[in-house]
């Protein structure tokens, strides 16, 4: 059944959150200092590519001033215009029935592209 969501979630707008995540990742790392960032994203875009089965967790150490000024660098940086997507698309899919689970996907990444530093992925 996970397959059967993800291949789905591809169509319904799986690949151009997925895209959007590696084309940042891949100029968030052309700097040294992007390096933890463009990671980060690339984490966050196997995600966005297969989400059923996944999920993301706070981690309970990823506290301290660290994460904090990562996360608002993040945000300032373009992590409001994913995040901004995944909104988009998840009330785009709420309108359907069919569409919901869905919709509940990408609102669970708005979460994730909003704060995702000290969050690990795991699988469910």
């Amino acid at each position: 059944m996970k397959i059967l969501g993800n291949l789905i979630w591809l169509i319904f707008g799986g690949i151009i959150i997925a895209v959007e995540y590696f084309i940042g990742s891949l100029i968030l790392m052309i700097t040294i200092i992007g390096i933890p960032f463009g990671l980060q994203t690339l984490k966050m875009g196997w995600l966005a590519l297969w989400p059923f089965g996944r999920t993301s967790r706070v981690e309970p150490r990823a506290s301290g001033c660290l994460y904090v000024i990562m996360n608002v660098l993040w945000l300032l940086c373009g992590g409001i215009w994913i995040a901004i997507t995944h909104a988009f698309f998840g009330v785009i899919l709420y309108i359907t029935i069919i569409g919901i689970p869905f919709g509940n996907q990408h609102f669970k990444l708005t979460e994730t592209a909003i704060n995702p530093f000290g969050r690990r992925i795991m699988h469910t």
